[in-house]
């Protein structure tokens, strides 16, 4: 179509591993149009990444590519490498998924800047390209002191906008941004996003945005293409997708967004809490001797088999919190209680007991799986350390923990980078209850999970703990996902917890005006509400 920026015709991208041709994109066809928001959706390894990755001639050295990709009557599959370098940042521009390691550590944000620039304005002066560095810090919305800091000195959400400022130094025709708000938490994923949109009335350029988020679909994207197993398998109009999908894979897309809505409550009645938190402080000591404070006189109590969501935005110290109950943040003041044994003022043998009985599951499965190790070893470890159990016992016991979160036994010998993501988080799971845990806390456990392996996530934790009856801290950002497994909800705002109550009258009926804002900037899976919403922020 004469109106498109960016063209695919039958793609394809084959990768050699190991002697073997497995192909990642097989037959893709879909264009860009100008001035349009173009959403890329589909689980991990439907191959959207790799399509976008080939329109900036980013492949590895293992990729092969066929087909044609048109973008300014040109071929991008046969551009050679100056002509490549010429069109990356200065008419293509990408923000790739993770800022802090798309940032180069050792400069500034304010050299980064002008480096961009200057490599594709060679004519500029230095003094020229600072000002345009400062011109887009502002048009992100960053203040300009910030050009002499590092990327380590700024927030996720602010490396994030610092990339788009980078991407859209030299007013690029297509903006591609490759799950651009993975990770980040409702509010900072709200502003990235309302950037990107006022960037594209600015820039008049085209933004092709890949995500497995729906709600973020929802939220901004015009058109929408879904691609599975490296093929198209359905393109539409936004509302027309989501009101009646063609295809049983998009109906199922949508089927595994989390929703709320009514669900029994979990029935406690016990002496002892599983979890008893009274007045805690967490406090670190900061640059020059100051003091940085944490968490500050928090309560919470969870009652055996209760799952109890500790919700709020980056930095509200809900992850402190459960690393102080596991041993991993220092208690400045306060006291915790697990099962009834205060962790403070517990004898060492006792809190090897008493730790023994907390389980955790974190948020990357990568970083907290040892890569060294088999499955089954990781999975064992806690069997062999804890209870003594060695030979074939703790190989009976592995088959059998690895069969609960529906993992094949036989699998014990594979290593972690041999399974996807959803399947080390099985692994994760099943290493945090194989000594029975009383408590069991899980930190973001599906925040880096595309929708529908995080919806298989969820409901295995949900059955293991109706099955197992333990409490569990589920640590989140996505009240979507906290709506659809928590019993109650504790809601925390720079390090203090501001509201707390049953998750219908928290999510339902909030009271405190900050949990009002975390809600309503929470995507929602509808196009036309998304609309409304994003109209009375303009209003107001």
């Amino acid at each position: 179509m004469s109106d498109e920026v960016l063209r695919f015709e039958e793609l394809t991208v084959d990768f050699t591993v190991g002697g073997t041709t497995q192909r990642a994109v097989d037959g893709v066809s879909f264009g860009v149009r100008a001035g349009e928001v173009l959403a890329v959706v589909g689980e991990s390894g439907s191959g959207k990444s790799v399509t976008a990755l080939a329109a900036l001639g980013l492949l590895p050295s293992n990729a092969r590519a066929g087909g044609r990709i048109s973008f300014g009557g040109a071929d991008v599959l046969e551009m050679s490498r100056a002509e490549l370098t010429a069109l990356r940042g200065r008419r293509i521009a990408m923000i790739f998924q993770d800022p802090s390691g798309a940032l180069d550590p050792v400069f500034t944000i304010g050299a980064q800047l002008v480096e961009m620039i200057r490599t594709h304005q060679p004519s500029l002066s230095r003094g020229a390209a600072r000002e345009r560095a400062i011109e887009l810090l502002r048009m992100v919305e960053i203040p300009e002191n910030r050009l002499k800091y590092y990327p380590h000195q700024l927030s996720g959400g602010q490396c994030q906008r610092v990339m788009i400022a980078i991407a859209l130094a030299c007013d690029p025709e297509l903006l591609i941004a490759d799950e651009p708000t993975t990770a980040l938490d409702v509010t900072v994923q709200q502003e990235v996003l309302d950037v990107l949109l006022a960037m594209r009335s600015k820039i008049s350029g085209a933004i092709m945005i890949i995500t497995h988020d729906m709600g973020v679909v929802a939220d901004v994207a015009d058109r929408v293409v879904v691609m599975r197993k490296g093929a198209v398998v359905e393109t539409a109009d936004v509302h027309e997708l989501f009101d009646h999908p063609t295809q049983e894979y998009t109906q199922a897309l949508l089927d595994a967004v989390p929703r709320g809505g009514p669900r029994e409550s979990t029935s406690v009645d016990a002496d002892v809490a599983a979890l008893r938190i009274d007045d805690l402080v967490v406090e670190y000591r900061g640059r020059r001797g100051r003091t940085v404070q944490a968490v500050g006189h928090v309560d919470l109590l969870l009652n055996p088999g209760e799952v109890v969501g500790l919700v709020g935005e980056s930095g509200s110290g809900k992850s402190t919190i459960g690393k102080a109950v596991l041993g991993l943040a220092p208690i400045t003041s306060g006291e915790v209680h697990v099962a009834g044994q205060a962790l403070t003022s517990s004898s060492a043998s006792d809190l090897r007991k008493t730790r023994a009985r907390i389980g955790v599951v974190f948020q990357n499965p990568a970083g907290s799986l040892n890569p060294r190790g088999t499955i089954g070893q990781s999975v064992g470890e806690p069997l062999a350390v804890h209870g003594g159990v060695r030979g074939a016992e703790l190989r009976r016991r592995v088959e059998e923990l690895l069969d609960s979160v529906e993992l094949p036994g036989a699998w014990a010998g594979r290593y972690p980078h041999e399974l996807s993501g959803g399947q080390r988080q099985r692994v994760s799971i099943a290493r945090a209850i194989s000594l029975d845990p009383g408590l069991l806390i899980a930190d973001e456990p599906t925040s880096a999970l595309d929708v529908s392996v995080q919806a298989t996530v969820l409901e295995l934790l949900r059955s293991l703990q109706d099955r197992l009856h333990f409490a569990c801290l589920f640590i989140s950002h996505d009240l979507a996902v906290v709506d659809q497994v928590c019993d109650r909800v504790a809601v925390m705002s720079q390090g203090r917890l501001v509201e707390q109550g049953d998750r219908e009258s928290v999510l339902r009926a909030p009271q405190d005006p900050y949990t009002v804002r975390l809600l309503e900037a929470a995507p929602v899976p509808d196009p036309r509400e998304q609309s409304r919403r994003r109209g009375l922020r303009l209003a107001g």
